[in-house]
């Protein structure tokens, strides 16, 4: 007999095109609530999945911890055939979670306004390390991130910035990313909407 309780998110589907911490910190939180996170990853072209996989000493344990409880699926979005599976997939999905660098997903054709036509349901978040404005294209590693907003200086000591030892602001926006994708969940089951988060 099975006593446990249906998780929360149960019955709810998520297809993410996220890599390294903060875009897989938003899917674990999800899959840890029940929903059935499918995580694409990239083949061809150079690429062999998500790069943490290849990681090692203090990093090897990031492909495991931040993609546990998920799907995953290979798959080279470059190709009509991989494109074709990945939009029948978006078809059946309630969350499309991305953290690519902007423009990444409009050149694929994946952006919120192209999908929401095939899904109108769908609810689209997209984790970015620095919002619409003079850095938008820069790539925002963790430890960048603490340094421009002065973690690091109060982490190190007097004129010694020091890295705090785990990546706090990419974890943090991946939470933040996930009780969005909540919040729109909600929302959606008062106006029948998808939205971007």
């Amino acid at each position: 007999m099975n006593t446990a309780k249906p998780l929360p998110y149960e019955g709810i589907r998520v297809v993410e095109f996220t890599h390294m911490v903060m875009g897989p910190t938003c899917g674990m939180v999800l899959a840890d609530l029940g929903a059935e996170v499918i995580k694409v990853e990239p083949i061809g072209h150079g690429h062999e999945g998500d790069n943490t996989r290849k990681l090692l000493g203090s990093g090897a344990g990031f492909y495991p911890l931040f993609n546990r409880n998920k799907k995953s699926l290979a798959l080279d979005l470059k190709t009509p055939e991989g494109k074709e599976a990945v939009l029948r997939l978006i078809a059946t999905a309630d969350i499309v979670s991305e953290n690519f660098k902007p423009g990444t997903m409009k050149k694929l054709g994946l952006d919120y306004e192209t999908l929401k036509k095939i899904n109108p349901r769908l609810i689209y978040v997209s984790l970015k390390g620095f919002l619409p404005g003079p850095y938008d294209h820069r790539t925002a590693l963790d430890e960048v991130v603490q340094m421009m907003g002065g973690l690091a200086y109060m982490t190190g000591r007097r004129g010694d910035p020091l890295r705090a030892g785990t990546s706090v602001n990419d974890i943090m926006g991946g939470m933040f990313g996930a009780i969005g994708a909540m919040a729109a969940l909600a929302q959606r089951a008062q106006t029948g909407e998808g939205q971007e988060v």
